[in-house]
């Protein structure tokens, strides 16, 4: 359904919702806020549906897809839950965390939404506009971020018709995501779990609640969840990380005392340099000097989510 000749921008109130509920049980897709980045959402059910999330963002489709759900309930009937599936679902649902879980027999989700494989990647998300459209269509949906497969996130409406222009039906505009990275991502394993992705939810926060430490994660062949390529949410220009100093020709993403052309946070709050770092290398592609540098971040608490993102923006 995307290519409208123009895409409509619609505030997340419940004409807004309405809205996209309604479209995107005609299969169409529809770009909304969750409390981590925008998502370009379209009903998990449908192949002829998600085939269209890929084919907007360019992704490849051995990369699977977040389906994001109303309640444990509904995640139950796609997923396999076992206690620790549980305690993590009762502790951060709603919120910033993704489970890797294995899929339900019989499961009604579209074969491309889990890439094959025999898991599937399960969020129950917190934004009132993604709640209240998951609460209309009844619907799982699947929704990665609503940018080109590889570019920088979107943490505002604008930065989806930045991306996407028209090849999204519909951008449901609910302001500046609140946490503005992706969710972290948790594979429980039989006896074992690995973190696949750092995020909001620390891996600290999550070894206390299963009271054990995660499985090392070693270099995959196998794509389990979104975010494991190398090179990932690019800003299309050469990035010099730990630049206390930047050089004549570079846009400098400041944190802290090290102030920058923008600086993710002055007084080096690692909540709000996460809430700005899309935006600051939204900014910095946008910026007309040809390279970027990014003074240190530290690689504590969400810390570690924000130089995992910049590593694969550099790589």
């Amino acid at each position: 359904m995307a290519g409208n000749s123009q895409t409509r921008v619609l505030k997340a109130d419940e004409t807004g919702m309405a809205e996209a509920a309604e479209l995107l049980l005609r299969g169409g897709l529809a770009a909304i806020p969750t409390e981590t980045v925008y998502g370009l959402a379209a009903r998990a059910d449908s192949d002829a549906a998600v085939a269209a999330i890929y084919r907007a963002k360019g992704r490849p489709d051995f990369n699977p897809l977040i389906v994001h759900v109303a309640s444990i309930e509904q995640a139950r009937q796609l997923a396999v839950f076992d206690e620790r599936a549980v305690r993590l679902a009762e502790r951060y649902w709603p919120g910033a965390l993704t489970l890797v879980l294995p899929l339900r027999p019989g499961a009604a989700l579209a074969s491309a939404v889990t890439a094959g494989l025999p898991t599937v990647a399960l969020r129950c998300p917190a934004h009132p506009a993604m709640q209240g459209v998951l609460a209309r269509t009844g619907v799982p949906l699947a929704a990665p971020s609503a940018n080109r497969s590889g570019a920088v996130s979107p943490t505002s409406a604008a930065h989806v018709a930045e991306s996407l222009g028209e090849k999204v039906d519909l951008i449901v505009d609910g302001g500046t995501c609140q946490a503005g990275i992706e969710s972290t991502i948790v594979a429980l394993r039989n006896g074992s779990w690995q973190l696949l992705r750092p995020g909001p939810v620390t891996q600290a926060e999550i070894s206390a609640v299963l009271g054990a430490e995660s499985d090392a994660l070693t270099s995959a062949t196998t794509i389990e969840a979104p975010g494991q390529l190398a090179s990932h949410y690019a800003p299309g220009k050469p990035m010099r990380l730990n630049a206390g100093v930047a050089q004549a020709d570079e846009f400098h993403i400041g944190f802290a005392t090290v102030s920058g052309d923008f600086n993710l946070s002055a007084s080096g709050d690692l909540a709000e340099a996460a809430s700005r770092l899309y935006a600051a290398l939204h900014e910095a592609a946008a910026a007309p000097l040809p390279r970027i540098a990014v003074a240190p971040v530290p690689d504590e608490g969400v810390g570690a989510a924000i130089n995992d993102r910049l590593q694969r923006a550099a790589a």
